[in-house]
């Protein structure tokens, strides 16, 4: 091999290590590390975060957040829910409430009637956005099993995937609301029911990322 192709080769590897953006995994499968919340309702089984109980009444929404914040990012994981009227959802640019239970911020929905839906938890108290065509997206979930959600933060826009099936790409027109968070899966109040996430995995995005 000539000299000029090593050090165009080399070159080529440097640039595409640079360039690359870093996959994190948010949850390792075993333990609850960099994560906080009620623990009473949080537990690790199969290599998932268990959130809620099958057996006993949910009494009130719960969280379980990222001690790290985020700004932009594509997020990643797995996620299916057990339990009639089961309802749940993902957390993003979000904060805890002072003293209280509750966290507000973005949530990507969960459950029957609300998957891929964009709400605004305890701050605007409604869904942002939601799958424009819901028959289409129907065929795409799978309600008694796993499902793919993807989360993509740029600026102030904000796209959401059910399966590989876009069910939101919403633009934030107030320039007040907080583009950066917290990251939170939660279990809404309700019937006994719980919420299974896996394989959360995140990429942070930086500024020359379009």
């Amino acid at each position: 091999m000539r000299k000029g192709t090593m050090i165009g080769i080399v070159t080529l590897l440097i640039a595409a290590t640079v360039g690359a953006k870093q996959l994190s995994l948010l949850f390792d499968g075993k333990t609850l590390e960099g994560w906080e919340g009620n623990l009473d309702f949080f537990r690790v089984e199969d290599e998932a975060i268990v959130a809620g109980h099958i057996d006993k009444k949910i009494p009130r929404n719960e969280f379980l957040c990222t001690k790290k914040k985020f700004s932009d990012f594509d997020l990643r994981l797995k996620v299916k829910v057990i339990g009639e009227g089961a309802n749940a959802g993902i957390q993003f640019r979000s904060e805890r409430i002072p003293n209280h239970h509750e966290v507000s911020g973005y949530q990507a929905d969960v459950g029957q009637g609300w998957w891929g839906k964009l709400y605004d938890e305890s701050r605007r108290r409604k869904v942002l956005a939601a799958p424009s065509d819901p028959e289409e997206y129907a065929k795409h979930l799978k309600l008694d099993g796993w499902n793919d959600y993807r989360i993509r933060c740029e600026g102030p826009r904000i796209q959401l995937w059910v399966n590989g099936y876009q069910t939101v790409d919403y633009v934030e027109k107030d320039a007040s609301i907080a583009r950066t968070g917290v990251i939170g899966v939660q279990i809404h109040g309700g019937p006994p029911s719980e919420a299974w996430y896996k394989d959360i995995r995140i990429t942070e995005l930086n500024q020359k990322d379009t």
